[in-house]
């Protein structure tokens, strides 16, 4: 055990090259779905998604110097923005527009890196950060019941359709169990694997189950060269320019977010070493170059901090091993259908465990840093970001723009924070 509480250190190598190759896999396994599903919904390349994915992996943890254990995958933030421009000026338009939004996180980053990074502990003091971490896990917590079948009257079709067979509640809860037995119980080299083993166990069950049917998987060509699409064939269009340039800003606040709960987790504060100057350039940099490729927006990915939460295994090695598996499976069709085929019961049972462990982690946080609740101020802020964050209020923006979440609660609790900071100084109250 390292000294932050991490099986294996930030930047500490697995001690074998086998135990590597499958902690690296778990990641794989932990962002693939949510991945792809980006994509699909925006009709880009999947295969070029998990190309570029890796790709801005591997360029985030060369910026921040491989002090950060983040993977970054497919933004779900921007798939509103990525089709109205596609549809209303081509696809063109929308990646030019990505590419301004990397620009504008390497813009935030520069005036970070000279106006210094103290305004953040005035911004979030542990008051507001521990309800926006609790906020991003109970956020996605829906999504997790909704894969495991558990969600019958649910408005997204397809969770409502997963709800009316018996087999997916069954296999989710399978899966779940499994999980915590093996991360509980196991010893060893076992015991930092259990989201390889749950997702294998919750495999072959469904495919006892008659769920999957895997001789559908390798029926395809073994290698396929990903559907490129490179921004020099487009000429520039800053038409969705209104589109995109808002959002960014939204994403940044989910960005300061994910990477306070992460050092959390590792016992570091990331956004002063290596910065958050450097973590937005690093996920500024990956979205553009996605972008220039024909990919989706990147974004750090709370399934594989879940992972790093339940494992301990914080190795930024692992991580970037895992960005190195996404490429490839860009180019390896049967692999890639193999891990595309794995029943959403059998993710919503490990997602169960990955969102309800970041949740936690906003409440480690207040205790961590003694949080007085009982002092009413404390209370009201709390109170008033979950209401906002897990309430799912929204504030319009444009057609493709809105703040919402996890950002609206963030936003919502800093200026409430600095408000009761001012009417305490003003009206000299001791609270």
């Amino acid at each position: 055990m390292n000294e932050n509480g991490l099986v294996v250190g930030i930047n500490e190598r697995p001690k074998s090259i086998g135990k590597w190759i499958i902690l690296s896999l778990q990641h794989v396994f932990a962002m693939f779905g949510a991945t792809v599903l980006v994509p699909i919904l925006t009709g880009l390349p999947i295969s070029v998604a998990l190309v570029a994915s890796g790709i801005g992996t591997l360029t985030y943890i060369t910026v921040t110097k491989a002090k950060v254990p983040v993977y970054l995958g497919s933004s779900f933030a921007y798939i509103m923005a990525i089709s109205l421009a596609s549809t209303q000026s081509g696809v063109g338009a929308a990646y030019w527009g990505l590419v301004l939004v990397g620009l504008i996180y390497a813009v935030v980053a520069i005036i970070i890196h000279f106006v210094g990074k103290n305004w953040l502990d005035i911004l979030l003091p542990p008051v507001v950060i521990g309800p926006m971490i609790m906020i991003i896990g109970l956020g996605l917590a829906p999504v997790a019941i909704g894969q495991a079948g558990l969600s019958p009257n649910s408005a997204d079709g397809f969770f409502a359709f997963l709800a009316t067979d018996w087999r997916n509640p069954l296999i989710a809860i399978f899966t779940f169990l499994v999980t915590i037995i093996v991360n509980l119980f196991f010893k060893g080299f076992m015991k930092i694997i259990p989201f390889i083993i749950g997702i294998v166990s919750g495999y072959i069950l469904s495919m006892i189950l008659g769920v999957v049917d895997i001789t559908t998987v390798f029926s395809g060509s073994a290698l396929s060269v990903p559907a490129f699409n490179f921004i020099w064939s487009y000429s520039p269009n800053f038409t969705a320019l209104l589109m995109f340039a808002p959002i960014a800003f939204v994403t940044i606040a989910e960005h300061i977010g994910d990477h306070t709960v992460l050092g959390e987790i590792c016992e570091k504060d990331f956004l002063k070493d290596p910065g958050l100057d450097k973590t937005l350039l690093g996920d500024g940099i990956a979205t553009a170059l996605s972008a220039m490729i024909g990919g989706p927006a990147n974004t750090t990915y709370g399934e594989n901090t879940g992972v790093v939460a339940m494992t301990k295994v914080g190795s930024v090695y692992v991580t970037g091993l895992a960005a190195v598996f996404a490429i490839i499976l860009g180019f390896i069709s049967p692999i890639n259908e193999f891990i595309a085929s794995i029943p959403a019961p059998v993710m919503g049972g490990i997602s169960m465990v990955l969102f309800g462990l970041i949740a936690v982690n906003g409440l480690r946080v207040l205790v961590k840093h003694k949080v007085d609740v009982s002092k009413m101020r404390n209370l009201i802020i709390i109170a008033t970001m979950m209401v906002f964050g897990l309430g799912q209020a929204e504030i319009i923006i444009n057609p493709a723009v809105s703040l919402s979440g996890m950002a609206f609660a963030a936003v919502v609790g800093i200026i409430l924070n600095q408000f009761i900071n001012l009417m305490e100084r003003v009206l000299k109250i001791e609270q």
